[in-house]
């Protein structure tokens, strides 16, 4: 799939492609053309292969961004065999940013949790852009219980600049909703994992981001807030974004680093957007394979390795006599 126009470094990028487009257009084709197809092919394979093998911060939030990258629903039809989607959290409404419902991953029956931001501006107007309210979290918990219920392995896919931060939403208890499910998931008694395959913004990732694995794209970025909203804070304005990307050090190769993703999945050669059927294959491939680990793992173990595993994040320096 075509990247298409839009981002500033991949303007080299849409040019060549251009240019492939048009010759492959040509009906009659001579040695000539077919030996410059063929060469602009390998400059562009190479191209694509130094500009996304060097990204900086602000630009894989770019990348994570981008408009043709593949959400949870891309993933649900083209990895799992199976979906069948739940909706309501029996209490407000149903919230069209949270998708939920039972799934089948290969000889896995499992219940799928994730972000949905949408397509069109009318999809995306409909699903908040991708931010949850109260209500998506409280759908959230109620088919996590389902879960436990019927032993069914857990999957969240996260991509989400933050919860939804309306008036009617914190009259609703967002706050108090998201601590609530990352206290049910951190007990939950079925094995757990989650993928941020886009964006990971603050507490509206971590409301469904408590799991046995967390993984993470490689191009996806995992932050306790947005560039944005950090280079708010800090700077009183937005236009210091990419400085506040770099401070924040929320992409896949240093939150790997620093223990707090176990796995980051690599995306195709430029970017998951180029090509979604290779993402979802490898992405499948990942969560059959950690399936069949943590299947083999008891319900208390599972409980008690994820408990130590998120008290494990972190680096604490303290000197015993003065403390």
């Amino acid at each position: 799939m075509s990247a298409g126009p839009g981002l500033e470094f991949e303007y080299e990028i849409a040019d060549l492609e251009s240019k492939i487009a048009s010759l492959e257009r040509q009906t009659n084709r001579t040695d000539e053309i077919e030996k410059e197809i063929r060469d602009l092919r390998r400059k562009l394979v190479d191209l694509l292969r130094n500009v996304y093998g060097s990204l900086d911060s602000w630009q894989t939030v770019q990348v994570a961004r981008h408009k043709n990258r593949p959400y949870t629903r891309d993933y649900l039809n083209l990895a799992f065999d199976e979906f069948v989607e739940l909706h309501g959290d029996k209490h407000f409404g149903d919230d069209r940013a949270m998708l939920s419902g039972f799934a089948k991953l290969d000889r896995f029956k499992v219940l799928v949790l994730g972000h949905q931001k949408g397509r069109t501006f009318k999809e995306r107007a409909a699903c908040h852009f991708g931010c949850a309210h109260p209500e998506g979290y409280r759908k959230a918990m109620v088919k996590m219980r389902l879960a436990e219920k019927y032993r069914m392995p857990l999957i969240c896919f996260i991509d989400t600049p933050g919860a939804y931060p309306g008036i009617g939403a914190e009259e609703r208890g967002q706050a108090q909703v998201i601590a609530e499910s990352m206290f049910m998931m951190s007990r939950l008694k079925t094995p757990v994992i989650c993928v941020v395959i886009g964006e990971g913004g603050s507490g509206g990732a971590l409301g469904i981001g408590v799991g046995d694995r967390i993984a993470m794209l490689q191009h996806s970025y995992y932050s306790v807030i947005s560039p944005e909203g950090c280079a708010g804070i800090l700077w009183k304005s937005h236009e210091h974004a990419p400085k506040a990307a770099a401070a924040l050090r929320f992409t896949s190769d240093n939150l790997k680093r620093l223990g707090v993703v176990d796995d980051v999945l690599e995306e195709p050669l430029g970017g998951a957007h180029r090509d979604h059927h290779q993402m979802a294959s490898r992405l499948k491939s990942y969560l059959s394979r950690t399936l069949s680990d943590l299947e083999t793992k008891t319900t208390e173990e599972l409980v008690n390795e994820r408990y130590e595993k998120f008290r494990r994040i972190g680096v604490f320096l303290e000197d015993a006599e003065t403390a």
